[in-house]
């Protein structure tokens, strides 16, 4: 049965998993799902239509599946479903979708949220990200896979931050950051490969290589966007080791609707 302290709120209908921890003054309503070793640690307001799943943790203020802030936002059923072994910071704020969109915010696994970030409605987060602190994303954001976006820093609605990429603190991403790529400043600006991150999750300098020399066409030849995917076509064959890493570049460059950081 799950643990909850008596000065919390727990709706009859929520759904907890048996060893589910709702720690002091928290508020848990009747929509919501939460799975097996998650932790409310204190002051926690869970609501909406919210999925939480297993290994969680949750600290104080933080209020998880509320209202989008967004003026069209007229109450309809949307939903937030957040993964596995996040850890969900102070104060951070995490809403539910609209219709507008597909009535659904979602984030992955493994995902480290610091202190009063913010996951606006219909937001796509993957698993691996950290969000340092008064991280603001607004409506429509998506972040890929281990990607990671320093403090202070906000990202326009409807930008895209790619996989494994970097943006530095207190930046304004208002156009997509490719995959892999490091950015900063206001507005954004690219500034070479995160290496070191790559690095760290396995890439060999060969594959390095091949993202570099995706990165050179794009940014430093001069070339239309066109141009250089292109150019870059050639280099699936040249660099099979990185083929699936270079497909995933070339496809994020040729699918921006809002335009890339240049």
């Amino acid at each position: 049965m799950a643990q909850i302290h008596p000065s919390s709120c727990v709706h009859p209908d929520a759904q907890l998993a048996d060893d589910v921890v709702i720690g002091p003054f928290c508020l848990v309503g009747p929509k919501v799902s939460i799975g097996a070793g998650t932790v409310l640690r204190s002051h926690v307001v869970v609501e909406g239509r919210t999925k939480i799943g297993e290994g969680n943790v949750i600290y104080a203020g933080a209020s998880v599946g509320c209202d989008p802030q967004d003026k069209k936002y007229a109450g309809e059923d949307t939903a937030l479903i957040v993964g596995d072994r996040n850890v969900i910071r102070e104060n951070c704020t995490l809403s539910i979708g609209t219709t507008q969109d597909q009535g659904l915010t979602q984030v992955g696994s493994d995902n480290l949220f610091m202190a009063n970030v913010h996951v606006a409605h219909d937001c796509r987060v993957g698993s691996g990200t950290i969000l340092a602190n008064n991280v603001a994303l607004a409506g429509h954001v998506v972040v890929e896979d281990f990607a990671i976006i320093g403090g202070q820093s906000g990202v326009h609605q409807f930008v895209r931050v790619g996989a494994h990429s970097m943006v530095g603190g207190a930046s304004g991403l208002l156009r997509d950051l490719p995959p892999f790529v490091i950015c900063s400043g206001n507005p954004a600006g690219p500034h070479g490969l995160n290496t070191v991150g790559l690095r760290r999750h396995g890439f060999t300098d060969n594959m390095v290589r091949a993202i570099h020399q995706a990165y050179r066409l794009l940014y430093r030849e001069g070339l239309t966007v066109k141009e250089a995917l292109e150019q870059m076509a050639p280099l699936l064959e040249t660099f099979p080791e990185a083929r699936n890493e270079l497909q995933h570049f070339i496809d994020f460059v040729a699918n921006s609707p809002r335009g890339l950081i240049r």
